[in-house]
């Protein structure tokens, strides 16, 4: 039996917002048919294979699949057999920057050409403005009547990583929507949040350190929750530009930006999230929202050149951080690197737009021999690299003879090294950090020349120097 106001959902998309959408909507209590056309991913999900590393998401699959959640590859079934149903297929960028809308077109028909009672179609992909208004078009044409759907946007905020933690403990629920019976809907299919019902079950999904219960639901029209998601994303990817910047301006002053962040982030107008400079952002959502934010913003004859620099300032940041890399090693022609981190960020194993994959094939291209560590994203990068990159099977052997250590990812894992051990395996013992993982003065006392993002650059005690050498 389904819990008190459970609902019958269909969410379209395995990837990743779909199946972490489908697996939590299940945690919640609701009976899900997620729907993807990819028959070898439904087979593999079926097995009990998770396609994705992401924390929580393989315990919820292996709680729910086959109960209440199971897969599908007919998009009329589901839909019939659904109260609502979530479109989140991809929109990946085009050529212009605007965002690739073709698959939740094909969806909203093959949605339409099956709906034959009343159901509310639920944009979860990230899409620009006005999209609501085309899906709502689409059903019509496809001769829905206007009195048998409501669209409804529900934008996503989850971040790679802790994508299950942001949907069941999210900061906020925005629903866009233009009617009432489509807002009381979506109030039922989030209830076990808004209520706080869900956190008080034994087998809930331990949440993070200062997560907000019950979650405030934001409800607005359908444009203000569109725009509120890629609003969203353009402000967050400004503050890692900003603070970027001041790095720049820090290391040319001898300032250390650590400290000028602590001071910065201490301003509770501003917080210290996001402020974590670096070889900038990367991922599925910064890159393709800012540019397809962009394009909504020239389509209504306004020039957002704040983006226009945001998107600069990121891009240069991997230019500097090669800079820094030819600083600490004088020339890279026939250097061995070697490279912890993959994946566009820690706790992920997608590599797209990561500024890690972006800085190996440009080591490449300047004669550099390359062996890489990441603990998840490895099987994903050597899709997209080239095959003279060797792969390590830990950070240690990836170290092993090289002339230098460059850190590209925020992983957990390396912030606990054994530095000692490390410092032994290195040819020379040069570490060049992107992420900022270590504390300089640390680094100078285990015997590194550290280079870092930002912060004067450390070296070795003599003393220390010395006695390795020695030993």
């Amino acid at each position: 039996m389904l819990p008190k106001n459970s609902m019958k959902i269909a969410v379209v998309g395995s990837g990743y917002v779909g199946l972490v959408a489908a697996a939590c909507l299940a945690e919640l209590g609701h009976e899900l048919i997620c729907v993807d056309n990819d028959r070898e991913k439904l087979f593999a999900l079926k097995r009990g294979e998770v396609p994705i590393h992401e924390e929580f998401l393989p315990e919820l699959l292996a709680k729910h699949r086959g109960k209440r959640l199971v897969f599908s590859d007919s998009i009329e079934n589901a839909v019939r057999a659904s109260d609502a149903v979530f479109i989140a297929v991809g929109t990946p960028p085009a050529e212009d920057g605007y965002a690739d809308l073709s698959y939740v077109e094909c969806v909203a028909r093959e949605i339409g050409n099956a709906i034959h009672e009343y159901k509310v179609v639920i944009e979860k992909s990230t899409v620009p403005v006005n999209t609501s208004d085309c899906i709502r078009r689409t059903l019509i044409l496809n001769g829905v009547p206007t009195s048998s759907f409501d669209v409804v946007s529900n934008p996503e905020f989850l971040r790679e990583g802790t994508a299950v933690s942001d949907f069941l403990y999210p900061d906020r629920i925005v629903v866009g929507a233009d009617t009432a019976r489509a807002a009381t809907l979506l109030r039922k299919i989030y209830e076990p949040l808004t209520s706080g019902r869900y956190y008080k079950e034994e087998d809930a999904i331990p949440g993070p350190d200062g997560a907000q219960i019950p979650p405030p639901l934001i409800m607005t029209s359908t444009r203000s929750a569109e725009l509120i998601k890629h609003a969203s994303n353009a402000f967050l990817a400004m503050k890692i530009s900003f603070i970027n910047a001041v790095a720049t301006i820090c290391e040319h002053v001898g300032a250390d930006v650590a400290q000028v962040c602590g001071g910065i982030g201490a301003d509770s107008r501003i917080g210290s999230r996001f402020l974590s400079p670096g070889i900038g952002y990367g991922g599925s959502c910064f890159p393709k929202d800012l540019a397809a934010f962009r394009a909504v913003a020239h389509d209504c004859g306004y020039e957002f050149r704040l983006l226009d620099e945001v998107i600069r300032i990121n891009e240069d940041q991997r230019a500097r951080f090669l800079r820094k890399i030819r600083t600490a090693l004088w020339t890279l022609k026939g250097k061995k690197l070697a490279v912890l981190g993959l994946a566009f960020k820690g706790g992920t194993d997608d590599i797209r737009e990561s500024p890690a994959v972006s800085i190996v094939n440009c080591l490449l291209k300047e004669g550099c021999e390359v062996v890489a560590y990441d603990p998840a994203a490895a099987a994903r990068a050597a899709e997209v690299l080239p095959q003279k990159v060797t792969f390590a099977e830990s950070a240690y052997d990836a170290a092993a003879t090289a002339d230098a250590l460059l850190i590209l990812t925020d992983w957990e894992e390396f912030t606990a090294l054994d530095l000692d051990r490390l410092h032994a395996k290195l040819k020379y013992p040069i570490i060049i950090d992107g992420r900022n993982l270590f504390d300089p003065d640390v680094m100078s006392e285990h015997g590194f020349l550290y280079f870092s993002v930002g912060r004067p650059d450390a070296v070795p005690k003599r003393d220390i120097a010395r006695a390795r050498k020695a030993g």
